[in-house]
């Protein structure tokens, strides 16, 4: 008696948690694509809190690439001035700080800059309608300026030789060296303001207002009070910049049409779709109830996965992480079939549906901790060694195979465990149970 009032309640729990899984799959996935009017009886005001860049839904606040979303791209190749004597890569790094900077001031935040080989710098810009207008602000020189705690300029980046991150006695600092004329210039302007806030400009934007404690002379001196290495050295690179900037010579410049994008990113969603639902029918066929098990558990992976993509910032989906969410989503059925067959073995062997379910977890997260863990390694070494298309795949697939070892150890086994204890007929999970265990008698 106690005995079946307790599997009736190991049921009833089971039952309750696969509902309310359910029902927050259907919720969530609905809720995502279609989104949710914020705006209608006042729920405007849990805007502020939401994640998303855009609270409407999540498609809307994927940030899409150029190939998916139109806009231009043009590549540079930098080439040092050899009057002047300064370190290349930092020179490189803080002329695209400043190109960047200077897109996002002027609205085109989506943009993405990055430096290709050794000299090279890769702009792509979605969105673009005015490209002729993009390509004269990206090609402006820096402009570095130095002002007086009255607003006067008195010093400009050109008297500026080198600027690089010094660290001394716990302080981050700025170290900074001076042209003749420049340092003399310094020298009585300091002095004139020793206890006041001398202001760098950068582009017009105000980039550090340090105060002088001391009549800096000599032509060079520090900027302490960083806070913090990547402050300082991101100071560092774009006084540097401001001062000594790359000659940049346009190399190639393209349009991609908004139309070719649409078309683009239609044609590879829909070529998902149909995959996504066939690999569904395909586990449903040859694995029963655990096929549905993949199923659902393939759903949440596809929204846990574009809620990621949606909310993490720098990641910009595009057709080749596209391609790199499908192999995540193999990656993601790869598991289930590998951890379904140990379970058919165990089943076969004679073993109840619930040991079967414990030995065939623990038979299997070899094979898939391995292969996952394999790919999360390629997919690191084309992060930090790729450029370009390749780092969205890259990221694609990365965060992809996360999710997927999750959904297949933590939500499949789940679903699994819950199932079996409303549904005990071990011949909807398996064939071949009772000729095995015929020939075993």
């Amino acid at each position: 008696m106690k005995k079946n009032r307790k599997r009736a309640n190991g049921k009833t729990k089971s039952l309750i948690a696969l509902i309310i899984v359910l029902v927050l799959t259907i919720v969530v996935g609905v809720v995502g694509v279609t989104g949710v009017p914020l705006d209608s009886r006042g729920l405007h005001k849990l805007k502020g809190w939401m994640p998303t860049p855009n609270a409407e839904n999540w498609p809307e606040a994927l940030s899409l690439g150029l190939d998916l979303r139109g806009g231009v791209y043009v590549e540079y190749s930098a080439v040092q001035n050899q009057d002047i004597e300064a370190d290349f890569s930092t020179l490189m790094e803080g002329t695209i700080g400043v190109i960047q900077q200077r897109l996002t001031d002027k609205g085109y935040a989506e943009s993405t800059v990055q430096r290709v080989g050794n000299d090279g710098i890769r702009v792509e810009i979605p969105d673009v309608t005015d490209p002729a207008a993009v390509l004269e602000l990206i090609g402006n020189p820096a402009k570095l300026e130095f002002k007086t705690p009255d607003g006067n300029v008195f010093m400009e980046g050109s008297m500026v030789e080198t600027a690089t991150y010094y660290y001394e006695q716990g302080d981050h600092q700025v170290a900074f060296k001076l042209t003749d004329e420049g340092a003399k210039i310094f020298a009585d302007v300091t002095a004139a303001n020793i206890g006041r806030s001398l202001s760098i400009y950068l582009d017009g934007e105000l980039l550090i207002d340090p105060m002088v404690e001391t009549p800096i002379t000599g032509g060079s001196g520090v900027i302490n009070g960083m806070g913090s290495a990547e402050r300082a050295k991101t100071i560092a690179a774009q006084i540097q910049s401001g001062a000594l900037p790359l000659e940049l010579t346009q190399q190639k410049v393209d349009t991609v049409s908004a139309t070719l994008g649409d078309d683009a990113l239609s044609t590879s969603v829909t070529a998902a779709v149909i995959g996504i639902l066939l690999v569904m029918l395909v586990m449903i066929l040859r694995y029963r109830l655990n096929g549905v098990v993949a199923s659902w558990s393939l759903c949440i992976y596809i929204i846990v996965l574009f809620l990621l993509l949606a909310v993490l910032p720098g990641i910009q989906l595009t057709l080749p992480g596209l391609a790199g969410i499908v192999l995540g989503i193999g990656m993601a059925v790869d598991a289930n079939v590998i951890i379904f067959e140990r379970f058919n073995e165990e089943v076969r062997n004679g073993r109840p549906l619930k040991a079967a379910v414990r030995a065939g977890f623990k038979n299997a997260m070899s094979a898939v901790l391995d292969a996952n863990i394999t790919t999360l390694i390629a997919a690191v070494v084309l992060l930090i060694y790729g450029t370009g298309s390749i780092q969205g795949f890259a990221k694609t697939l990365l965060l992809g195979v996360v999710v997927s070892m999750f959904t297949a150890i933590v939500v499949t086994r789940f679903l699994m465990r819950h199932i079996i204890n409303l549904v005990a007929n071990e011949k909807l999970f398996t064939s071949g149970v009772k000729a095995v265990k015929e020939e075993q008698v």
